[in-house]
């Protein structure tokens, strides 16, 4: 099992379709999977699991997200003021 998502991974080339953001606006797609990969990456830290599996996340909102947005949500989340409950 964990080979295979190590492939998948491996083999990522763009962000695949979601159902869940239809639209040609893909910014909400963008925030949730940057979201996606802070929460998963908390959640099998914490349970001292690899987080490697989080990954997946990683690689879609560094797909889809410029880069300056990524750069402002990561300074809000170290300064305490992240919009969002990670």
């Amino acid at each position: 099992m964990a080979d295979d998502i190590r492939t998948k991974i491996a083999n990522y080339k763009t962000a695949p379709f979601d159902a869940r953001f239809p639209n040609q606006n893909q910014t909400k797609h963008c925030f949730q999977n940057y979201l996606d990969f802070h929460r998963c990456e908390k959640s099998l830290s914490s349970k001292g699991q690899d987080p490697y599996p989080c990954q997946w996340y990683f690689r879609v909102y560094k797909s889809m997200c410029p880069n300056s947005w990524v750069e402002k949500w990561d300074d809000q989340r170290e300064a305490g003021i992240f919009p969002c409950k990670i």
